[in-house]
């Protein structure tokens, strides 16, 4: 480690983004505030929905309101600043700042990567143990299971936080990203991190290798459970109460896993900007769009409030 004394402590993160050229940066500033605002406005509807309809007071919507909290949360939590740095000729963010911004948007990504194996668990009850559904999921019980994720969430985000914002940064002090993300800032200490690594590679085991373990050993029992169905229209159901959280559950984890749990030799910060879109941009843009297309429930409770709205017009 490099001696104190000797060292010139950077005060702020220079964030590269995606390109240097105005005509491109201004273009991609138009389409990420339409994600943005899409993101925001598809995830607040669900949130609406499933607050106004009492007939989505149930444990399932109850954890999918969870998830569309923490969707708005976190593209909240780095789109807002790559739009500014898209837009402005300064692209710096303070010290501070990135460790706010890497703190957060950790702990809510942790905290949804352990909702998963929440709402898997649920997925496992409705149609492994459907007569018992009321009574193994109480409220009491999804509301610990809830507060636990996001307990959970938070608290490994400031031990990786704490861990790679520790770190002597003496220079150089750009960030060959679009945010403060653990790797590509970590990869600017000017000491050995290896150790760090190792502890970060154990965490990221625990947070992703084992809720898809738990999240895929939930889905043979509940596959099972469908080939027991004995009519196809029953087990075409069944599935499709599935299908949605196994397509999110998918196109979160596989980008995220790739992120975090390969060799740091292999770190290409070019190809990492374009595979964090995935599970930071697009999942957040998409998740509405699978719950809501395939779902009759919360289709339903749309139009119902479309109805109450235009009768609410025509009073006037």
């Amino acid at each position: 480690m490099i001696p104190r004394q000797n060292q010139s402590w950077v005060s702020e993160f220079i964030l590269l983004g995606f390109s240097r050229d105005s005509v491109t940066n201004n273009t991609l500033f138009i389409v990420f505030l339409l994600i943005y605002l899409s993101s925001v406005l598809g995830n607040g509807l669900i949130i609406l929905l499933i607050c106004l309809d009492t007939h989505l007071h149930t444990p399932m919507y109850f954890f999918l309101c969870n998830l569309a909290l923490l969707d708005m949360g976190y593209v909240t939590t780095t789109i807002p600043q790559m739009l500014v740095h898209l837009f402005a000729k300064s692209k710096t963010i303070s010290f501070a700042g990135c460790w706010l911004q890497m703190y957060m948007f950790g702990a809510l990504a942790i905290t949804e990567c352990i909702l998963f194996v929440v709402m898997a668990y649920d997925r496992y009850v409705a149609i492994c143990h459907p007569l018992n559904y009321t009574v193994i999921l109480t409220w009491d019980l999804c509301i610990r299971l809830a507060a636990g994720t996001w307990v959970c969430g938070f608290f490994f985000s400031l031990i990786h936080t704490f861990l790679t914002m520790r770190l002597p940064y003496c220079g150089p002090n750009i960030v060959n990203h679009y945010f403060c993300e653990g790797p590509s800032v970590r990869s600017l200490a000017c000491m050995d991190t290896h150790l760090i690594e190792i502890v970060d590679l154990v965490m990221s085991v625990f947070i992703n290798v084992v809720p898809i373990s738990l999240i895929v050993a939930s889905y043979i029992h509940i596959a099972m459970a469908i080939l027991k169905i004995k009519s196809t229209q029953g087990r075409c159901k069944a599935f499709s109460t599935c299908a949605s959280h196994l397509t999110v559950v998918t196109l979160f984890y596989g980008p995220c896993t790739y992120i975090y749990l390969r060799p740091n030799s292999s770190y290409s910060p070019e190809h990492d900007k374009q595979i964090s879109l995935f599970y930071n941009v697009f999942t957040a843009l998409l998740n509405p769009m699978v719950y809501s297309l395939r779902n009759k429930d919360i289709k339903r409770a749309f139009l119902k409030m479309m109805d109450m709205g235009g009768g609410m017009l025509n009073l006037r």
